[in-house]
């Protein structure tokens, strides 16, 4: 009966708070959160907010979901241009082709997710199986002709061949056995956790590479020189 309550009611006139309560059926005594953010920062953030308000009563009972229909790109204001939500080979659903050139960010992919009331297990794809359709989306991501042969030509040409349809997904053993168990973090699950520093105890990894199988590899390490007062160049 008092109506809006928070220190957010000074930035939104009358109208605008009358059209919210509209369209979130909100009646006396409801509690209404809002984030202002970039958009998948948004997402995630009231995404985490439902699973820690919503926790069902049942938490001891199997909830599995599957979760479809992600974004195929996403914006990067860094890069300034599209990235691969998942991976470059993802499908794109059959229906947003048309959207390929026009607007990416409306593109949805055949990608999907198994969750257990809460905790992702394991996630996939279906694969594009088309050169035509991996061109287009290769071209989104702001990749040039010649860069498209020289890193996926290989790619490209086995699907002149005819690659049939085909998808996979890989579920996480370990964040299984971790809901099977009770525990709340995966490294009591895992055989040979590693440390903070990503050091391995038991094998004493990461471990000095010598130069022969630097050799082996192709791989060359250098460190920059640099003038007096200047940060040295990181090795490469």
């Amino acid at each position: 009966q008092e109506g809006w309550r928070s220190p957010v009611v000074k930035y939104f006139d009358q109208a605008l708070l009358a059209a919210i309560e509209e369209r979130m059926e909100a009646m006396p005594g409801d509690l209404v959160l809002m984030v202002a953010d970039q958009w998948p920062v948004c997402c995630n953030t009231l995404g985490q907010l439902r699973l820690h308000l919503g926790c069902p009563p049942e938490e001891n009972k199997p909830q599995f979901l599957w979760i479809v229909d992600f974004p195929l790109f996403e914006y990067s204001a860094e890069e300034k241009g599209y990235l691969s939500n998942h991976h470059p080979f993802t499908a794109p659903l059959e229906e947003d082709l048309q959207f390929l050139e026009t607007r990416p960010e409306a593109v949805r992919s055949e990608a999907y997710d198994l969750v257990l009331n809460g905790v992702e297990l394991g996630s996939g794809s279906a694969r594009i199986y088309r050169r035509d359709i991996q061109e287009r989306v290769f071209k989104v991501l702001g990749l040039s002709s010649q860069e498209v042969v020289d890193k996926f030509g290989f790619l490209l040409e086995a699907f002149e061949y005819g690659a049939p349809p085909h998808m996979g997904i890989a579920l996480g053993l370990d964040r299984l056995v971790t809901q099977i168990t009770g525990d709340e973090s995966i490294r009591q699950v895992i055989a040979f956790p590693k440390t903070a520093g990503a050091a391995c105890l038991v094998t004493g990894a990461p471990a000095t590479v010598s130069p022969v199988q630097l050799s082996e590899l192709k791989i060359a390490v250098k460190t920059g020189g640099h003038k007096s007062g200047q940060t040295p160049s990181k090795p490469r």
